[in-house]
């Protein structure tokens, strides 16, 4: 579970990654919002969906589906999931394509010949632990190479990320995410270490203490406020009691609610 909800919080913050995935790069990301939906009176959430924002329905939708385990149910409630999305949303693009991707080849299963030729065209499946050679060249994919990794295999395969992020992320902010991102994976695959003890297997204590990632630090901790502000609010939370629980002055909220009115 932790796995994969540190893959779609990734998918989120760094949509990037998905389109490179798949061989669309250029896409434009101000198209799309990521989004798991709920289907009413069915009780389960979509687990990923890259919507269309108003003015690009021409574009595909793409559901995004992390599978670890085998399944042989899996892609009959998959397609069951998404027409039933369909039926409750009736999205307007004549487009879509459901993105599967597993932790490796042996947890797939086949699609069953009664409904293969309905589904397969709008199927694609991609492989964390066959990524290695794309991996090299791409930095979001190798995070999400880094995913599937052994213990023995991580903390080298991190610490050449990092290096990379460094030098290929000139914005300091999406580069203080990148470097969260990777070290959280490896937090996650030595849970009997401390952070500082995974800071040292990856060289990272000494650049934490540099004057840019502290300033970069609390960049990012002041966004991550901002965007739980409107929640709250949605809540019936007070201004006054958003300030004390984020420790934030009332003057910020309210221009913060402005902006993002």
């Amino acid at each position: 579970m932790k796995t994969d909800n540190l893959f779609y919080e990734l998918i989120k913050e760094l949509p990037q990654i998905f389109f490179e995935l798949i061989g669309k790069p250029d896409t434009n990301l101000n198209a799309y919002d990521f989004t798991a939906p709920e289907i009413k009176q069915q009780s389960f959430r979509l687990d990923g969906l890259f919507s269309t924002v108003e003015g690009f329905e021409n574009e595909p939708l793409y559901f995004l589906e992390l599978q670890t385990y085998k399944d042989e149910e899996f892609y009959e409630r998959l397609f069951g999931e998404i027409f039933l999305y369909f039926r409750q949303y009736r999205p307007p693009n004549p487009e879509w394509c459901a993105v599967v991707i597993y932790d490796r080849r042996s947890n797939e299963t086949s699609l069953h010949l009664r409904y293969r030729s309905l589904v397969e065209p709008h199927l694609r499946c991609f492989y964390l632990d066959e990524l290695d050679e794309v991996a090299n060249d791409s930095l979001g994919i190798g995070i999400l190479g880094l995913i599937v990794k052994s213990q023995k295999q991580a903390p080298e395969f991190a610490k050449q990320l990092i290096n990379k992020a460094r030098v290929e992320l000139t914005d300091t902010l999406i580069q203080q995410k990148v470097l969260q991102f990777i070290e959280t994976i490896v937090v996650y695959k030595f849970p009997n270490l401390s952070r500082e003890e995974i800071e040292a297997m990856l060289n990272l204590n000494m650049f934490k203490k540099t004057r840019v990632y502290q300033e970069t630090k609390e960049e990012v901790e002041l966004e991550t406020k901002l965007e739980i502000i409107p929640k709250l609010v949605q809540r019936g939370v007070s201004i006054q009691e958003i300030a004390e629980i984020l420790e934030l002055d009332a003057d910020t909220i309210r221009k913060a609610l402005q902006e993002q009115s």
